[in-house]
């Protein structure tokens, strides 16, 4: 196993969220203002679990969205002229959900800029597999706002 492009302390350095909702353990790939690649180990202690869905836990689909957006939010929000700013959702386009995510699997994000207008909105690509297999794409927007 190759050590990660960023742990999950460089990550909290960059994203404001924290537990329960820090949904990015580690940044596998990535190229600055252009791309990363993040993984989310998805475990049975998952405190979503509990209600969605009793004896049948299926990772929410918003959530799985919601792991896109933090790996695009670092490609954002490491951009020049970014330092400081919070990276919103500015819209969703696109989404499908292709196969459920179960406990015990490794959610692999992919989010690939798009475009960026007037250094404060974004839209991104992405994507989420596991086991090489497609879970859930679409496209993101972003707005960079200040902290």
């Amino acid at each position: 196993m190759t050590n990660p492009v960023l742990n999950i302390e460089a990550i909290q350095k960059i994203l404001p969220h924290r537990y329960p909702f820090l949904l990015v353990d580690r940044i596998i790939a990535y190229e600055p203002g252009r791309s990363a690649v993040g993984l989310k180990n998805v475990t049975m202690n998952e405190p979503f679990f509990q209600g969605h869905f009793p004896n049948r836990p299926i990772m929410p689909g918003v959530l799985i969205v919601e792991a896109m957006a933090q790996v695009g939010g670092i490609v954002l929000t490491q951009m020049p002229g970014a330092e400081g700013q919070l990276s919103l959702f500015a819209g969703i386009d696109g989404v499908r959900f292709r196969r459920p995510v179960l406990p015990g699997d490794q959610l692999i994000m992919t989010a690939e800029l798009l475009v960026v207008k007037q250094k404060r909105f974004g839209k991104m690509q992405t994507k989420a597999e596991v086991d090489g297999q497609l879970v859930c794409e679409g496209e993101l927007m972003f707005s960079l706002v200040a902290m």
